[in-house]
């Protein structure tokens, strides 16, 4: 059974950080792209960044530029999504996706392939 699985979100304060992880089971990463997403209430599923199969190329989405890093390890199966500097607007469920070998246009909901179950980071005082 294909499954993504998230972990490490929680409730933090402004200015602080959390790492999430994305754990595969029943398929290899290692031939894939990764991808984060989150979705507020409300709001529609924005991708945030992607890593490539090859982990020499990266991409983020503007609003988290500088303060997110996305990284893997294929030996563990697993993704990672450092977050840095959160602010309140960052509050949302945080979901890991896979689709091709390139990252391409992984900002797009129809990219993915598996999605994860989701993990909610709330950023709050």
């Amino acid at each position: 059974q294909v499954q993504l699985v998230e972990s490490g979100g929680g409730l933090v304060q402004p200015g602080g950080s959390l790492r999430l992880s994305c754990v595969a089971s029943g398929f290899t990463l290692d031939r894939h792209a990764i991808a984060w997403f989150r979705q507020a209430p409300g709001k529609e599923r924005e991708g945030l960044s992607c890593i490539g199969a090859s982990d020499t190329s990266t991409y983020y989405t503007d609003s988290v530029k500088g303060r997110f890093t996305v990284s893997r390890d294929n030996a563990k199966n697993r993704a990672y999504l450092q977050m840095n500097h959160l602010k309140p607007e960052d509050t949302a469920v945080y979901y890991c996706a896979t689709g091709g070998p390139i990252c391409g246009a992984y900002y797009y909901t129809q990219w993915v392939d598996y999605w994860g179950q989701g993990t909610q980071v709330t950023v709050s005082s």
